[in-house]
């Protein structure tokens, strides 16, 4: 029985792993082009905007992953263990959400730090905001219409023909209303760890340079 229960816990990791590990790689691209973008260019080339396209194409990606939520629904129901699923698929798929929507508000926050940058602080929220909403768009698109970043450029008809008119819909625009809201909710809550565990780890930075002022470098 415990041999039956670990291979299909194994199988059902197995299934995962290939989808979770893509939807990272995803993710994970905008935060890249973020830290490129906003860290260590400044806006105005060609290659700037078309890098700021890309990185507004891909970053849905990132809180998609909150809605991969129905695969661990799936799974609890085929291992039905309490102990493997406490011990193994939860912890398994927290990371994975966590880390997706880690890079989400470590993207933004890039994005708002290169607003401050140019002087533009009052803008921040205001993006944010915005980028909440094309996100939610986005999340709407990629799981119920099942469009992918790149169908901006091998079928941007249907993107803007069937997109568009999906979410005139009555029910899709609650949902995207809903998906707004727990974007802006949990993203209000991560930046706010976010910041505080940065300023925090620089304040002991700060902190163990005064101590060892009087030590020579090595």
């Amino acid at each position: 029985m415990k041999e039956e229960l670990i291979a299909r816990v194994v199988q059902v990791l197995r299934i995962n792993m290939s989808w979770m590990t893509w939807n990272l790689f995803l993710a994970f691209i905008p935060l890249a082009l973020s830290v490129w973008l906003f860290r260590f260019r400044r806006g105005g080339s060609w290659l700037w905007w078309l890098g700021f396209l890309v990185f507004y194409a891909f970053l849905p990606n990132a809180p998609y992953l909150l809605t991969d939520v129905i695969h661990l629904i799936d799974d609890i129901r085929t291992i039905q263990s309490v102990w493997m699923i406490t011990l193994v698929l939860i912890p398994l798929y927290l990371l994975v959400i966590i880390g997706g929507f880690e890079a989400y508000v470590i993207s933004l926050i890039n994005w708002g730090y290169y607003l401050h940058r140019i002087g533009k602080s009052q803008w921040i929220w205001r993006v944010e905001l915005i980028t909440h909403f094309l996100c939610a768009v986005g999340v709407y698109w990629g799981r119920f219409l099942r469009f992918n970043s790149w169908d901006f450029i091998t079928q941007p008809d249907a993107v803007l023909t069937k997109g568009v008119e999906e979410i005139l819909g009555k029910q899709p625009l609650v949902i995207i209303a809903i998906t707004f809201v727990v974007l802006a909710g949990l993203y209000w809550i991560m930046k706010r760890v976010t910041l505080g565990l940065s300023q925090r780890d620089s304040r002991i930075g700060v902190n163990s340079g005064r101590a060892n002022s009087n030590t020579p470098n090595i």
